[in-house]
């Protein structure tokens, strides 16, 4: 059989659908065994966990909460790799992010909410932004590599909000490295608040007005990737550099364009950590999510789509899991993060692994239909 009759191009809806779900299922069943191994049922480890991300109304709340950030930071690892750069700095991104509407926040103390809010939301993605773009303009000015100089901006951001927190940005008189308490016109309302409001009573959870945000902005970037000149000149340096030079597109242009607006996407996280949730900046908020956005981004096959239901994916897994733990002790929290690493890893590295026999099951759909056309 030649190596035409062997490539088959699968429908779009077979690779963004198909293969991650067999991708999910294959990481479900080894994790099945896994807990089979420990002595436990993995039909009911399965029930706990759907119960524990769906099955109330506080636990869909603090799903849909976690999936916010992943969605930010997602969403930040996607719009930089359609460019071709692989950005591993949103946890640094989403950091500085937090700094810059904290600065907001708490300089604008005495303010209405109608300017206090929205002054945050843009002070959280300038600093996303700025930091972003210094890995973008060496890479394409100086050559540094990408991965290299996000990964060591993460840990200057970290070393950076670590000093402002114990110095210049400390409470008085806290013990705590946290700055002092943002005003109530800096507090995003939870969404449980927005409903009682129209007559609709949920159980309360962190869930705040971020998740819409965040939904937009997934709406936002497939328009911007897919529908404006800028996000065509994304993908074609992305896709070829060669023929983007070659075309007259500029090249650094392009490339610190796409992780200033990523470097944006990361540092919006803090909307929901600490507008939502915390009402202050404390130090390690990001707390490796940043790092899970790369996982939601390619299993979401860097489709904005593919990447909210990606990251309520990982938003159940994190939520179900803490039910889990707590209803069946001998699954610890870290058997949880196992379970979390092999859907990265089916998601990610193992990626293709079913692509072969799905695109022999096509072919032989393909020749059916011939044969009986």
């Amino acid at each position: 059989m030649t190596a035409e009759r062997r490539a088959v191009a699968l429908p779009a809806w077979a690779t963004s659908g198909l293969l991650p779900v067999l991708n999910l299922a294959a990481a479900f069943a080894v994790s099945g065994l896994v807990v089979w191994a420990i002595g436990e049922s993995p039909l009911e480890a399965l029930k706990l966990l759907l119960y524990g991300a769906f099955g109330y109304g506080e636990a869909i709340g603090y799903t849909f909460y976690y999936a916010t950030n992943f969605i930010f930071t997602g969403l930040a690892v996607s719009v930089a790799f359609k460019c071709g750069l692989f950005n591993i700095g949103g946890e640094g991104q989403a950091m500085m992010g937090g700094l810059g509407l904290a600065v907001v926040a708490i300089g604008l103390d005495g303010w209405p909410p109608a300017l206090v809010l929205p002054a945050a939301v843009l002070g959280a993605a300038i600093f996303g932004a700025a930091w972003a773009a210094i890995p973008a303009w060496l890479q394409a000015r100086r050559g540094s590599h990408i991965v290299i100089t996000t990964i060591m901006f993460n840990f200057i951001a970290a070393s950076l909000v670590s000093w402002l927190l114990v110095g210049v940005l400390k409470a008085p008189g806290s013990q705590s490295p946290e700055s002092a308490d943002f005003p109530e016109a800096a507090w995003l309302p939870k969404i449980h608040d927005l409903l009682a409001g129209l007559g609709i009573q949920i159980e309360g959870s962190p869930l705040n007005l971020s998740f819409l945000v965040a939904l937009a902005c997934a709406g936002l970037v497939w328009f911007f990737i897919e529908r404006t000149k800028w996000g065509y000149e994304i993908r074609v340096v992305g896709g070829n550099p060669g023929a983007a030079r070659f075309a007259g597109i500029p090249i650094t242009r392009t490339l610190v364009l796409s992780m200033l607006i990523a470097g944006g996407l990361a540092g919006l996280m803090g909307l929901n950590e600490l507008m939502g949730l915390q009402h202050r900046l404390i130090a390690n908020f990001t707390m490796g999510y940043g790092f899970v956005g790369i996982a939601v981004a390619f299993m979401g096959r860097s489709h904005p789509i593919g990447i909210v239901l990606a990251a309520i994916l990982f938003g159940a897994l994190y939520q179900g899991g803490a039910e889990l733990a707590f209803e069946m002790p001998t699954i610890s929290r870290d058997l949880i993060i196992a379970v979390q690493g092999l859907v990265i890893l089916f998601a990610g590295a193992l990626e293709h692994l079913f692509r072969p026999q799905v695109q022999a099951l096509f072919r032989r759909l393909g020749a059916l239909g011939e044969a009986h056309g």
